[in-house]
């Protein structure tokens, strides 16, 4: 009997136990039901963002759809709203009437930030792109347009959106900027006739010098010069703010420098960058000395320099008397040194070459031969330079099989070795955004509000003036006024010279990151 029995008492413990271990899943699932239900005891990954901090989606609905060449990519389907902006979310009944909404929410939200952009792009770049700074806590946007961005199909839709302002490259302004100061001093000089990035540079340099008045006539307290191609990311701030990200800076600094993170592209037929790419290369600031220089040559991939094109960042400027532009990456002041900060965990993330058309678009915006000394002429770095000679020289084939080789990251394994390092870093907040701004029908409800602007224009009768968000020339000579007379701009100039001399501080450029050999030369 015995020997009989023990089986027995084996199999009871054996239920016993496989009683246990099913119940205790269920009781323990329970109580976190519970506690959740309760509002308390979970840890939600979600909880540890502000409620503000991230855009959430509602109930799809299915935008109206104007015509338009943007359709494919400005398209949507639902209606997200974005709790960081308080109270206020894109109704589906009235695009107009939320865009609307939006900049009533803007007007209380201090401090006013206010960005600046030279862009000729058309409405499937802008929208995006404005949108989402808007997102950001972005209050004012002074677009200076030209080419595609100044025709009335885009220029009327961006014109009839609540914070703004459209300037035209007209005769008129041209001839008001050749009066600017900046023209008499030496600090852009190096910059003056010269084709293509050069020409570029100071065009988007005197743009920046009218921005200032219109920011400050506009009650902004910060300004930012961006391109089109670029986004804030406010990384360490405490709600995805930039606006909140600025209101951080003690008030005795003056500039504030985001470093530029670039995209790294895993495939060759990107249509939408800011809704496709996720990946970054990170800045030679934000990365341990020895983990950038270790890792130099596998993230270069052969190209001249660590990133494709400019690695210093750009910058943010309190508005102040006094300030002006330094070239397209940073700020200065007349009268003072400015004191200026680097953000440690923010950045601008450059969508550059993230298109294969990119490489034909650029080279057909500049008349340089494709020869190695003509190019440095016309083009500040290295890629820009060798992009523009094989985009002239090559068959599509060869163009396609040399973007693939330079620019698309498509080695998983080395991808993946560059992330566990910190080299490549993934952000996926800005294509959120983005993604839901178009599925909401946030862009094509621009493009339909905008489409009595639009219509004002092609009609023989009306002129740009009549639309509230222009400006004219005629509005900006405060800028130039001091221009006007000689004797006038020797006494603003006597003035400031009296507290601070700058004439040794020349225009930033765009920089390459530090190369390996410029470290190896320094450590000899």
């Amino acid at each position: 009997m015995p020997p009989a029995q023990a089986p027995s008492g084996g199999g009871a413990a054996w239920r016993q136990l496989l009683l246990l271990l099913t119940v205790l899943p269920l009781t323990l699932a329970a109580l976190a039901f519970v506690l959740q239900w309760r509002g308390g005891g979970v840890d939600d990954p979600t909880t540890r963002w502000p409620s503000h901090a991230f855009p959430g989606m509602a109930e799809p609905t299915p935008p109206s759809l104007p015509s338009s060449d943007c359709r494919d990519v400005l398209v949507g389907s639902s209606a997200p709203s974005f709790p960081h902006l308080r109270g206020w979310s894109f109704p589906s009944d009235s695009g107009a009437a939320a865009i609307q909404t939006m900049a009533s929410v803007e007007e209380h939200l201090q401090p006013k930030v206010c960005v600046q952009t030279s862009t000729s792009a058309g409405l499937e770049q802008i929208l995006p792109w404005l949108f989402y700074h808007k997102v950001v806590g972005v209050a004012q946007f002074l677009l200076f347009v030209e080419g595609k961005a100044a025709k009335p199909n885009v220029a009327g839709v961006l014109e009839s959106i609540p914070g703004v302002k459209v300037v035209y490259r007209t005769k008129d302004l041209e001839e008001r900027q050749a009066r600017s100061r900046i023209w008499n001093e030496t600090w852009l000089s190096g910059f003056f006739y010269k084709p293509c990035n050069y020409e570029l540079f100071v065009k988007q340099s005197l743009n920046m010098e009218m921005a200032i008045v219109m920011a400050r006539d506009g009650g902004m307290d910060w300004i930012i010069h961006l391109d089109t191609d670029e986004l804030l990311y406010p990384g360490g701030a405490a709600e995805y703010s930039v606006r909140r990200l600025l209101a951080e800076v003690p008030r005795d600094v003056d500039m504030v420098i985001f470093p530029n993170y670039e995209s790294s592209v895993e495939h060759d037929n990107i249509k939408d960058p800011f809704s496709e790419v996720s990946m970054f290369k990170k800045n030679y600031d934000h990365l341990p000395k020895d983990t950038y220089f270790g890792m130099y040559k596998e993230a270069t991939r052969g190209n001249p320099n660590y990133f494709l094109t400019y690695g210093n960042g750009k910058s943010a400027a309190r508005i102040e008397d006094h300030l002006r532009p330094n070239g397209a990456h940073r700020w200065h002041n007349y009268a003072k040194s400015p004191n200026e900060i680097k953000l440690e965990e923010a950045a601008v993330l450059h969508y550059t070459y993230t298109k294969f058309s990119d490489l034909t678009s650029r080279r057909d915006r500049c008349g340089c031969k494709p020869t190695k000394e003509d190019v440095k002429r016309c083009f500040m770095l290295d890629f820009d330079r060798a992009a523009f000679i094989i985009a002239s020289t090559a068959s599509e084939e060869e163009m396609l099989r040399w973007y693939n080789e330079r620019v698309v990251w498509n080695d998983k394994q080395l991808n993946l070795k560059l992330l566990r390092k910190g080299v490549l870093t993934r952000i996926y907040t800005p294509m959120s955004i983005v993604q839901s701004l178009r599925e909401s029908g946030v862009f094509t409800s621009a493009i339909a509000a905008g489409q009595p602007a639009v219509n004002a224009k092609l009609s023989p009768k009306k002129t740009n003036a009549q639309s509230q968000n222009v400006t004219t020339p005629g509005n900006l000579t405060r800028v130039v006024r001091a221009t006007d007379s000689k004797a006038s701009a020797r006494k603003i100039l006597q003035s400031v010279d009296l507290v601070f001399r700058d004439t040794d501080v020349t225009a930033v450029p765009p920089l390459s990151p530090p190369s390996l050999d410029e470290h190896k030369h320094h450590s000899e």
